[in-house]
């Protein structure tokens, strides 16, 4: 209940103040809880029995090299020597029957389309991502932003036009199309070549946008702080132009800023007001580090929630929120419940259930990263739930940046993964005593 002095003017029924409470109060449409929690308590191994001996030992091998810090804090300089030692090619070789094979789908069509169908067999649907993106002091010019726009026009075809998916998402990075300095800079002070290249940018999100509406959702991603409100102004334009008459365009929004639940409220209010469908990834957020090395820099106040508490309270009171929207208007509203945090997929199953919310009706889902958390994911898909795994896609050199970015961003998720771990390799001693007995 902290929100209610920030909000602004009265929001309609819809979104009145009690959906900002985190607390569960309405039991009457669950079906069966007791079931649900021993169903979703994720401590099953037999939900790795679909992989290969081969891709059962790639993962425990790589998450144990990600469990060491110095290891991820340091990945790209290490690859960096690496590449320089065996040269491309040596380095190549090392590389992807490895990490790469573990996070990334493939290099060309035929390969990830290889990856997506078994990943469509086990009841998960793919959630392709061109792994390009910018930060301040990256800027490659228009050329650079074009080739990056074809790339995408291109993971919409892949997106559309193959069968791995009934409902196909992408997801998208503003500053693979429009420079990060522009996103950084307040709207009035643009000079004559600042408003050139935005309305550039602008045409290459259009048309990404014309190509995908009633086809493919574009999840639009969130980057830092400084880029943010930019990003929203632009992801919202799209969003009253694009999703008339379903979600199409979404935003994203990161639930580790202490402003992330008014954000989203007011996104609510926006759509509501405008006539528009909302479309929402929650996430919990990556930057953490960065955001915070900025604000001290910059002598301002940290956007960041002070403890993890703080921000798994804003996320679960996000969720609700958004539940509680799409139960009385599921046309209207959705969102990817973008987490590997157990509990909160946890929370989220039992509310759908108390709500009357479908597993699989096109208004919840949700995600989690190729190669992690496949315990969470598998065993969602088990049950009925519609799973989307972020799937990067591209050649070694194209998707390294994007690795080592993803894998220091996420650092905290990849040393804490030791339950899934633990549960990878009592399916490989399981099969070692099968194998024992047969012999």
């Amino acid at each position: 209940m902290m929100m209610c002095s920030r909000l602004r003017p009265p929001f309609p029924r819809l979104f009145s103040l009690r959906l900002l409470g985190t607390t569960v109060s309405r039991t009457e449409g669950v079906r069966n809880p007791n079931r649900l929690s021993a169903t979703l308590a994720f401590e099953d191994p037999s939900a790795f029995r679909v992989k290969s001996l081969y891709e059962l030992l790639r993962a425990l091998s790589v998450f144990r090299l990600c469990s060491f810090p110095v290891l991820v804090n340091n990945c790209g300089k290490l690859m960096s020597i690496a590449r320089t030692l065996l040269g491309r090619r040596g380095f190549s070789l090392l590389l992807r029957p490895t990490v790469y094979a573990q996070f990334v789908a493939g290099e060309n069509e035929s390969e990830i389309s290889q990856s997506m169908e078994k990943m469509s067999l086990l009841g998960m649907r793919p959630m392709l991502a061109v792994p390009i993106e910018e930060d301040l002091g990256e800027s490659t010019g228009e050329k650079r932003y074009d080739d990056n726009m074809e790339a995408m026009l291109e993971c919409v075809r892949m997106s559309h036009s193959n069968a791995w998916s009934k409902d196909p998402m992408m997801q998208l990075k503003i500053t693979a199309l429009l420079s990060p300095e522009l996103c950084a800079i307040s709207f009035p002070g643009l000079d004559e070549s600042e408003v050139t290249h935005f309305l550039y940018g602008l045409r290459r999100l259009n048309r990404i946008a014309e190509a995908s509406v009633n086809k493919v959702r574009v999840l639009v991603d969130a980057e830092y702080t400084y880029m943010n409100p930019a990003l929203t102004l632009v992801t919202m334009a799209m969003m009253k132009k694009f999703n008339k008459d379903g979600a199409w365009i979404w935003n994203t929004y990161q639930c580790y800023l202490k402003e992330s639940r008014s954000l989203l409220l007011e996104a609510l209010h926006l759509s509501n007001n405008e006539d528009f469908c909302l479309g929402v990834k929650l996430v919990r957020g990556a930057y953490m580090d960065k955001e915070r090395k900025v604000a001290e820099k910059e002598d301002r106040l940290d956007p960041i929630h002070r403890c993890w508490e703080d921000t798994n309270d804003s996320y679960n009171g996000s969720l609700d929120v958004m539940l509680e929207a799409i139960s009385q208007k599921p046309e209207r509203y959705r969102i990817i419940i973008a987490s590997h945090n157990e509990e909160s997929v946890r929370r989220a199953a039992k509310r759908m259930e108390e709500l009357g919310i479908d597993r699989d009706g096109g208004s919840v889902c949700f995600g989690q990263l190729l190669g992690m958390c496949d315990h969470v994911s598998l065993t969602l898909a088990k049950e009925g739930y519609a799973v989307y795994k972020s799937v990067p896609y591209g050649s070694v050199d194209n998707t390294l940046p994007y690795l080592v970015r993803r894998a220091q961003e996420n650092r905290t998720v990849l040393q804490g993964i030791r339950k899934e771990r633990d549960l990878l390799r009592q399916e490989l001693y399981r099969r070692m005593r099968l194998k024992g007995r047969s012999s």
